[in-house]
C-alpha cells in the first residue's frame, strides 16, 4: 500500500514537473518570437534586422531645412545624395518636403505632394530596391507615397493641424512601419502617450511601430538631455527607438557654433545613443553614423 502511494507520488511529481518544462518551454519559444519581432520590421515585404543600429540617410526636398547641406531640390542633387546615402552604408533615404524646423513656415498640402512626387519618381528611377522613409504629418501624402511610389515606411512628427488618429487610420490601411514621434517634454508623460498611442495603432492592425523620443521637438536644450539620460526607459513598450539629432540646436547651441559645425557633438551623441540601445540613426552625414555603429559593435 505505502509503495503504491509512494509510487503514485512520484507519478503525479513527474506530471507536475513536465507540465512545468512544457510551460518552461512554451514561454521560451514566445520569448524568443517577441525578441525576433522587436529587431525586425517589413519593408516591401522582407524583414529588416534591428538588432545591429541601422543608419537612415536624410534627404529634404525643401529650400529651408535647418542644415543647408540637406537641400536637394534638382534631379541630379537628388540622385547624388541618395547615391551619397548607400554607398556610404546607409540602409534607409528618408525623404522630407515640408520642413518641420522651428519657426519653419508650414507648405501647403499641394506644395508637399508635388515635391514629393518629383522626387520619388527620380529616386524610384535610379534606385528601385532603395528602402525609402516619408517624412510627413498629412494621411493623403502617406497614401499617395506608399501607394503609388512603394515608400517603405511613413516617418510621422505630427502636427497640431493634423489629429494624429486621422494618421493612425491610415496607417491601420497602408499596414507598412510608422515612425510614431513624441513632443513630450519629459520620460513620465512619453511614457504614458507613447503606451496609449501603441495600444491604438495596434488595435488599428499597424505591427510595425518605430518610436522617436522627438529630440528637438516641445523641448528645452536641457529637457533633451534629460529625454535622452532616460532613454532607455523607453525599452519597456518593447518596440525599436529611432533618434534624429543629427546637427540640430540641441547641440550647436550648446557647444556655440553653428550646425555646419556640429558633426563632431553629432557623432559623440550617437555614440551615447547606441549604447541605450537605439536601432535607428536618422542622419545628414551617413559615414560617420556608420562608423559609430561600427565601433560600439566591438565595444559590446
Amino acid at each position: 500500500m505505502n509503495y503504491l502511494c509512494i509510487k503514485c507520488a512520484a507519478l503525479g511529481n513527474l506530471k507536475v514537473n513536465f507540465r512545468l518544462l512544457l510551460l518552461a518551454t512554451s514561454l521560451h519559444i514566445l520569448f524568443k518570437i517577441m525578441e525576433i519581432a522587436r529587431h525586425t520590421i517589413n519593408v516591401n515585404g522582407r524583414l529588416l534586422e534591428l538588432s545591429e543600429p541601422q543608419v537612415m540617410g536624410i534627404v529634404n526636398i525643401t529650400p529651408d531645412s535647418f542644415f543647408a547641406e540637406s537641400r536637394k531640390q534638382s534631379e541630379q542633387d537628388i540622385v547624388e545624395r541618395v547615391e551619397t546615402i548607400l554607398a556610404e552604408g546607409g540602409s534607409m533615404v528618408d525623404v522630407g518636403a515640408c520642413s518641420t524646423r522651428p519657426g519653419a513656415q508650414v507648405v501647403s498640402e499641394e506644395e508637399e505632394r508635388a515635391r514629393l512626387q518629383f522626387a520619388l519618381q527620380v529616386i524610384r528611377s535610379h534606385f528601385p530596391d532603395a528602402v525609402l522613409s516619408v517624412d510627413t504629418f498629412r494621411p493623403s501624402i502617406a497614401r499617395m507615397a506608399v501607394s503609388d511610389y512603394g515608400v517603405a515606411m511613413i516617418n510621422d512628427v505630427g502636427d497640431a493641424s493634423v489629429p494624429r488618429q486621422e494618421m493612425f487610420f491610415m496607417m491601420g490601411q497602408l499596414k507598412v512601419p510608422y515612425i510614431l514621434m513624441s513632443n513630450c517634454a519629459n520620460m513620465h508623460d512619453m511614457l504614458m502617450t507613447f503606451s496609449r498611442e501603441v495600444q491604438q495603432l495596434h488595435a488599428l492592425g499597424v505591427k510595425d511601430i518605430i518610436l522617436d523620443p522627438g529630440f528637438g521637438f516641445g523641448k528645452t536644450l536641457d529637457e533633451n538631455y534629460l529625454v535622452m539620460r532616460e532613454l532607455d526607459h523607453l525599452h519597456a513598450l518593447g518596440l525599436p527607438l529611432l533618434a534624429g539629432i543629427s546637427r540640430k540646436s540641441m547641440i550647436y547651441k550648446a557647444l556655440g557654433v553653428t550646425p555646419a559645425e556640429a558633426l563632431n557633438g553629432t557623432s559623440v551623441l550617437h555614440g551615447y545613443l547606441l549604447k541605450k540601445g537605439v536601432s535607428i540613426l536618422r542622419v545628414h552625414d551617413v559615414r560617420p553614423a556608420v562608423e559609430a555603429v561600427m565601433l560600439m559593435k566591438r565595444l559590446g
